[in-house]
Order: structure tokens, then sequence, then C-alpha cells
């Protein structure tokens, strides 16, 4: 969908308090918007007279405006500027009246959390342009209906037809010549449009009056060949000097056009614009009556929330009209998989909600769900496009999950939250487990925020053993985490969160700067270190600008590239393979290091592993498990090892724990090893220890003796390694 981005927001709020919770909202889900807060109305005048925004968050209890007041301020002050109002729990009513007033949306303070915040503007800004191009649409059709010639029909005292004009003439069939002197009633055959009762005699109407008189609304004229049109008139009387009536003139125009467009109108306020399918307010009232005949009928109601995976790639890099085209070949899809007591709605953006009433089992829905996920991924030819995406779709089902329409399309969208993190592709229906996740997952994105001010990350750091040697060849840098309150959090829970939101850029890009700047303060105190790895997610290896902030990193810390190795897992590689083949030759040719990470686990291409510029193959810690768990499948390790020496490529080994899997790394000539036999990720000043003492004794006394350090030999299942 081409969407309008919200970059700058006004935010109208007294509340100290209530201003900076959604300011703190904000910059959970978009750091690109830029939040302005005034406290009064006055202030909110000045900065709209002086400043383009794009929505307005406007508090109804200000110090100098209350109510619809405030509304009423703030449009005259921007009329075109889409606003949102925020209640109190307890002013439902006022909120009804602001909607009324011109609002696109009212929130209810202390009951949106800050995606579905986000969602409201970005829904907001959305129907102020739909408003607009339904203004300007009126005003159009406005225009062409006032130059169309009105219909002049003039009576005597005795209400015979005295004068048509040739627009009269054509809207009732009759030439004036046929019509003089005919009674009016004959010839103006005008009825009410739904109970088709004739409308009393104009004349009578018009007895005793001194101006105009206007026919009920909603009525029509039958032409001679009983043909109908809608028709809106006015009948004024002709006095002599007397004041006595001696007729009258009717003037009557077509409004055929006036009420097709009215009906577009209200069609229009609820349905989307690009696809044509109900909106979220037509969804709402369907859903609620769907509950009402379900409770009534003792049936089951299903609710969809379906979104899409990789529309958002295809609508950056081909453009949004070509985005706007899939998007309507997607609900053409979507509707031939529903019956038609069932409603396809379209939300917003890339995001889809099917009502499924009438339902006997719940399984009803799972076809449908698995129905949408097969058209839906099926190719899509657009502009000579053969286009691929797939979709998630969360179910929930009333009354299990929900009495109401808002809290089963909340909890159908916390179950395609869910089918996302399944693997996509796929359908999830709602537990209530889910929404204790969706709660601790909101929590944990709020307290990341937080976590960069509050200095709350650090970097623990793990060596890389050479086996021949027995020394220290690098570090790879590993991120933890310490919350005030929670204490560690694993990685496992705030990785993915911190990479869903967008906040891994930030705190990747901490990672790297940390530990160029740890190897700078090792080196600088006479210790010696190859190499520090630090590894490297794909939302920052996409992003733009990637390549400046590793420079940036080395040159801050005064470090050479080749001390850096960045370690990318296969998938963040093949993902764009010929993006990521400019970015791995520019920094390979800068000198610095390149490992690839967990390897075997992802998309494995040997075509593709010769063409990228790598220096190292890392194996996974799964496969090194399998020289203790299972001796007699060990083909995975030992191939990666000779692959590597074929490719001129250093392997190293992660996750080695035992004796028995040191001993076979070194018996197949693996050249580097880590892992917790050696040490687990240490705090820098412990890592400083490792690198006084050296590890080389050590290492090759426990071939023989197998002997551990630095940490202990805990079963790896226990304490499993989680990287930045």
């Amino acid at each position: 969908m081409s969407e309008r981005q919200i970059t700058k927001l006004l935010l109208v709020e007294d509340s100290l308090e209530d201003a900076l919770l959604l300011r703190r909202m904000f910059g959970k889900q978009d750091s690109h918007i830029e939040l302005t807060h005034v406290t009064c109305m006055s202030d909110a005048k000045k900065h709209l007279a002086n400043h383009v925004v794009d929505v307005v968050l406007l508090d109804l209890g200000l110090p100098d405006a209350q109510g619809l007041g405030a509304i009423r301020q703030t449009h005259a002050a921007a009329p075109r500027v889409p606003l949102v109002v925020l209640t109190g729990l307890e002013d439902e009513s006022v909120a009804a009246h602001a909607l009324q007033e011109g609002a696109q949306d009212h929130l209810i303070k202390g009951q949106v959390d800050a995606r579905g915040l986000l969602r409201a503007l970005r829904y907001a800004v959305e129907r102020k342009i739909m408003e607009e191009g339904l203004f300007a649409e009126k005003e159009r059709a406005q225009v062409t209906l006032n130059s169309i010639g009105d219909a002049v029909a003039g009576t005597d005292s005795s209400g015979k037809i005295t004068f048509l004009n040739l627009v009269a003439e054509k809207m009732t069939g009759w030439s004036w010549r046929e019509a003089a002197n005919r009674p009016m009633t004959e010839v103006l055959q005008i009825q009410d449009a739904q109970s088709h009762e004739t409308i009393p005699n104009l004349k009578e109407m018009i007895v005793g009056r001194s101006g105009t008189v206007h026919l009920p609304a909603n009525t029509v004229l039958i032409r001679r060949d009983g043909f109908e049109i809608p028709i809106e008139d006015s009948v004024a009387p002709i006095h002599d000097r007397e004041g006595h009536a001696t007729g009258a003139v009717i003037i009557f125009r077509d409004v055929s056009a006036a009420r097709a467009m009215a009906l577009q109108m209200i069609h229009l306020a609820q349905h989307d614009f690009l696809t044509g399918l109900p909106n979220r307010m037509l969804l709402n009232d369907r859903v609620s009556q769907a509950i009402g005949s379900a409770s009534r009928h003792k049936n089951k109601v299903a609710v969809l929330f379906l979104d899409l995976d990789g529309f958002k790639h295809i609508n950056d890099s081909l453009g949004h009209p070509v985005g706007d085209k899939l998007l309507q070949s997607i609900a053409k899809r979507l509707v031939s998989c529903v019956r038609s007591s069932d409603t396809v709605s379209r939300q917003g953006g890339d995001e889809f909600v099917v009502l499924l009433s009438e339902m006997t089992h719940p399984e009803d829905a799972a076809v449908t769900a698995r129905r949408m996920l097969e058209l839906a991924a099926g190719a899509h030819s657009i502009d000579q496009h053969g286009l691929h995406v797939t979709a998630s779709i969360g179910v929930s089902v009333y009354p299990d999950d929900g009495l109401d329409a808002e809290t089963l399309i909340k909890n159908a969208d916390i179950a395609m939250y869910q089918a996302k993190e399944n693997g996509r592709q796929s359908y999830q229906f709602f537990k209530p487990a889910m929404n204790v996740r969706a709660v601790e997952r909101q929590s944990i994105e709020e307290s990341l925020r937080d976590a960069l001010e509050q200095n709350e990350f650090a970097l623990h750091y793990q060596p890389k053993i050479n086996l021949k040697t027995g020394k220290i060849t690098g570090a790879e840098a590993l991120i933890r985490w310490t919350h005030p309150t929670r204490g560690p959090v694993s990685p496992a829970q705030f990785i993915p969160v911190a990479e869903d939101s967008g906040l891994i850029r930030q705190i990747g890009n901490w990672a790297l700067r940390e530990a160029c700047r740890q190897g700078r303060a090792w080196l600088d105190a006479g210790l010696s270190l190859a190499t520090m790895a630090v590894n490297i997610s794909a939302i920052e290896f996409r992003n733009e600008d990637f390549l400046e902030s590793v420079f940036a990193a080395l040159k801050d810390a005064g470090l050479s590239p080749g001390f850096l190795e960045l370690e990318l897992t296969e998938s963040v590689l093949m993902k764009r393979a010929e993006s990521s083949e400019f970015i791995l030759k520019t920094l390979r040719e800068s000198g610095v290091g390149l490992a690839i990470d967990d390897f075997g686990t992802g998309y494995s291409s040997l075509s593709y592993l010769r063409k990228f510029p790598v220096d190292a193959l890392k194996i996974d810690q799964s496969f090194v498990r399998q020289i203790t768990t299972a001796p007699d499948d060990t083909s995975i390790v030992t191939a990666v090892i000779s692959m590597g020496r074929s490719l001129h490529l250093r392997v190293i080994a992660e996750g080695v724990e035992t004796q028995e899997e040191l001993a076979f790394l070194q018996a197949n000539q693996c050249e580097e090893a880590q892992g917790y036999f050696f040490s687990r990720p240490v705090p820098p000043h412990q890592f400083a220890k490792l690198l006084e003492a050296g590890m080389a004794e050590k290492v090759l006394e426990s071939l023989v003796a197998g002997s551990v350090f630095a940490g202990g030999n805990p079963p790896y299942s226990t304490v499993p390694k989680w990287k930045s």
C-alpha cells in the first residue's frame, strides 16, 4: 500500500507523566518520529501556525481548552491535519462526539500499548487521506451538479401547466405544447421513493404561503414513460398586486448523481479505498453482529488475522504502485476462499482480517487458513513481475478466545505473531499463554529501549585456541544483559525482540564499538591478541550504513582492520547474495576478516562459498556434539574440515566441551576451537588474565590429563552459548 510516513507528531498533553509515557511508546516503535510536546492549546496553535505536522495527538482536558471545544480549536488551527484524541475511561460519550466533530480516532488512556498506538496513528492518517479524497470528489460532484441547468415549470392559479423549459421537457418526457393546460399532477407525477405514495398537490402546498416551499426529501419524478428520476425541487407562489396567488413556479433538478455520490460516500467510509474490502469500522460491526447471531444460535465465530511476509521488500524495491496491485491480487484470492456470509477486511498496510461467521467447528477455520496460505503463496503476475509472498495467520474463536470484536481481533493478532515466530507461512490458533508471552515481550522491548542509556549491556569474551600450539589466537565478543530488577536476561529472550523491533541495529553497533574499544585497551596494556570476532545480525548487515559503522568503529578505536573478524551466518549471506558479495569484498579489501558462523545449519551453497571472500568456517556446536553423542556420525565435522583445507580457509570448531571432542578435532587437523573445555565467556578483566597467563601449556596438558580450567566444564545443555 502507498503509505504516508509519520515523521512529525504534535502531542498536546498537560500531564507530563502521560506525555513521558507516550514519548516512550513512540520510541519503542519508531525512532524516526519527531515528537513535539506542548501542554496547552495556545502553544499548540502557535506550533501549528509555524510548523507542518503529520498528525496531532490531543488530550481533551487541557487548562485552556476542554472537550469538544479543544477539538474545534485544533481543527480551526489545522483543518487538514489528522487528529487523534486521548480520553479517560469515563469519557466514552465525549469520544463519540469527538468522532462526529471530525477526529479520526480516539484512544483511552491506559488501554493502549506502543504498537497499538502507532497503528492507530497510522490508520488515522490513512483515514484523513481518504476523507480529503472524498471531500475533493464531493466538491467536483457539486460543481458538476451546479453547472446543470434546473428544470423550470410554471402553472396558473388552477394548477394547469403554463410553461416547461427544455430541461423540464427532457426530464418529464412532455413537450411544452403537449403539457400546456394539462393538470400539473398529470405532467409532474411526484412520489415518495420508498412508499410510492403520491405527494399532495403542489398547488395545495403553497396556498396561503408567501415564500418558497420544498417537497419532502427522497422524492422521485415519474417520467412520462414510467422511468423514475430522483429529484429535489422548490415551489414558489406568484402573487398579483393584491397578494392573491395567480400561479406558481416549480424548480426541480435531477439529483441522481448526488444521491449516487452520497451512497458512494457511505460505501467509501466503510471500505478500503485500495481493495474495496470492508475496513476496520465495518469489520468491527460485522464481527459484533456475528457474535450476536452465534450467541442466539449456539454457533461459533472465527477471526483470522493475516499478515504478509516479504511484502515490504517488494514495496520498497519495486515501488508502491506494484505493491498496491499485489495487495489487490491478495485481496481477490482471500475473497475466493470464503463464503458470501463471511467478511474479508483490510486493516491497513499488508494486514487483512477475515471473519468466518456461523461456524460449527473450529477446525473449519483451519481449513480456510490453509487454503489462504496456499493461494497467497502462489505466484502473482504483476507488471511483468512474477511476485511471491507468503502469509502468517493467527486465529481466534468465539466464545473461547473473546466475547467481543476488539478482543477477538487482538487475540488473532497475537496468534499471528506466534505464527511468524514459528517460521512464517503458517497459521496458529490463539492460546491464553500467548497473551502472557505478548505482555512479557512488550515488557522486554520497553526495557531494551532504556538498556543502552542505562549501561545495562556488557560484553563477555571467549577465547579461540590454536589446536597446534595451544595459544589464544583471538576472542569472540558475546553480549550479556543484566536488568536492574530482572537480573540477567537470556539472549534467547531479548535478541529476537531486539531484531523484531529494530533495536538490534543500535545494540549491535554498541557491541561492535565496545569490542573494538576493549581490544584497543588490551593491546595498549601490552597483551597479545590477534583478532576480535563480533557477530553481525541480518538486520545490521542489510542496513545501508553497515560498512560506514564498521570502519567508524575501527577508526575511533585506532585499530587496523585486520584486528576485526566479523561472523555472519549462511542465511544472512544467501538472502541477498549479490549485495552480500559486494559488502564482503569491500570488507575483505580493507583487511577485515570474515567468518561464516554455524556453518552447515543454513543455506549451504558451495558455489557461493567459493564466490564469497571469506577467511574462516565455524563448525556449528551441534555437529561438534556428535563427536561424543554419536561417534559413528561425525562425517559432517570431517567434511567441513576437509572442505576448509581445500578452499584454504581456517576451520574453527565451536562448543568444544570434552577431551574426546578436542582429540578428535586435533586428529582431523582442525586448526582452531573454542568452548567451555577451554573457557566459558568471561568479563574483560578475567579474559585479560587468560591473555597474561597464556593457555598453551594447559591445552597441551589437557590432551594427556583431560584437565579443565577457566570456569569448569558444566553440561553444555545447561549453559548454552548465545551470541549478539
